[in-house]
């Protein structure tokens, strides 16, 4: 075995205190709290490169429609940058008087968010949930949401196409993440802040569908990445009303540094806001459910329990610990579901 004292990791080691890092959460009242929030919310949208990202028109086109007896699936197009497209599924209840309160659903890695809205990898339909998503899309169309689902930067439709690349020499092509990661943060971006602003856009178009949807019922759910996805939107973004975070909220120094985990969980300067409890600070005192299973290899039970003890801390300078609500189920990293339904009909 090598001599530990070699590892450059204890170098790094030695520099983490995510309690006395720059925007970790340290406010005694409300008033304190709610300045931190905004003080904090600015430096965050700067580390993740949202504030570089430019802006564009609200642009949207609908490219299929299929009735699936109890809701109806929209598939549309929405344009988030001048450079960029992103597709989403729009599902709308039927037979229910509307606007209707609205869940943003964000998968996690897998084929994309073809694999929470009821279709296998060659987009043929199913019916019956498959997988760790459990088609929760679907799920919470039927509870009576309308469920806007959007492809995420790097999967399924939005996958890097690196055929141009003609130099790669019999090397095999590098994933979408990882490559797409490495170039952002070499510009100085990060896909999480491309994720972020995408899901942002997104809202802004909900926003303007007072037909069929309440503006002022927005929430988000998410698993795995899907979970970083719900978490960081809803800590930048205020019209986000409550959030389900499952399979993801726990602390970083026990799961994502502590093992591997994809590149896009990773931002440079990242440390200088906590812990993920402190990111959570963001949120508060909008409600939030932490779903998380007893056997999951990534993001471990007890790190679940500390991240969500240290985050009821700060959520109590804002005399709203009792909005963070957890549901701990028997199994591995997949959605649960009945819990986070009941907590986004009382909420929403």
């Amino acid at each position: 075995m090598p001599d530990t004292q070699y590892q450059p990791a204890n170098l790094l080691w030695a520099a983490y205190n995510p309690t006395h890092a720059p925007f970790a959460f340290t406010a005694t009242n409300q008033v304190d709290a709610r300045a931190w929030q905004t003080n904090t919310r600015q430096a965050l949208a700067e580390t993740i490169g949202l504030t570089r990202l430019a802006d564009t028109p609200l642009e949207v086109s609908t490219v299929q429609i299929v009735d699936k007896g109890d809701y109806v699936r929209h598939k549309m197009l929405l344009r988030t940058t001048p450079h960029s497209v992103m597709p989403f599924y729009l599902l709308l209840p039927k037979f229910r008087p509307q606007p209707l309160p609205t869940v943003i659903a964000f998968n996690g890695h897998g084929y994309g968010v073809a694999d929470i809205v009821g279709l296998w990898e060659d987009g043929t339909e199913r019916n019956t949930p498959s997988g760790y998503h459990k088609d929760f899309a679907v799920m919470l169309c039927r509870a009576g949401f309308v469920v806007a689902a959007p492809e995420i930067s790097c999967f399924g439709e939005r996958q890097n196409d690196y055929s141009y690349l003609d130099t790669m020499n019999g090397q095999p092509v590098p994933s979408t993440c990882h490559h797409t990661s490495m170039l952002a943060l070499h510009l100085g971006l990060s896909v999480l802040g491309i994720r972020v602003h995408d899901g942002l856009k997104l809202v802004d178009y909900l926003q303007s569908r007072s037909d069929i949807i309440d503006g002022n019922r927005i929430g988000a759910m998410g698993i795995s990445g899907g979970g970083m996805h719900t978490l960081f939107s809803a800590a930048i973004d205020e019209r986000i009303k409550a959030s389900v975070i499952s399979g993801y909220f726990s602390t970083f120094k026990e799961s994502i540094l502590a093992m591997h985990h994809c590149s896009c969980n990773f931002v440079p300067g990242l440390g200088q806001f906590g812990e993920m409890a402190d990111i959570a600070g963001l949120m508060a005192p909008r409600p939030f459910l932490v779903e998380a299973a007893t056997h999951d290899p990534i993001f471990p039970v007890a790190a679940v329990k500390r991240g969500v003890q240290h985050a009821q801390a700060v959520y109590a300078q804002f005399e709203a610990s009792q909005q963070i609500e957890t549901d701990i189920f028997e199994g591995r990293h997949e959605i649960n579901g009945p819990a986070a339904v009941a907590f986004l009909r009382r909420h929403l």
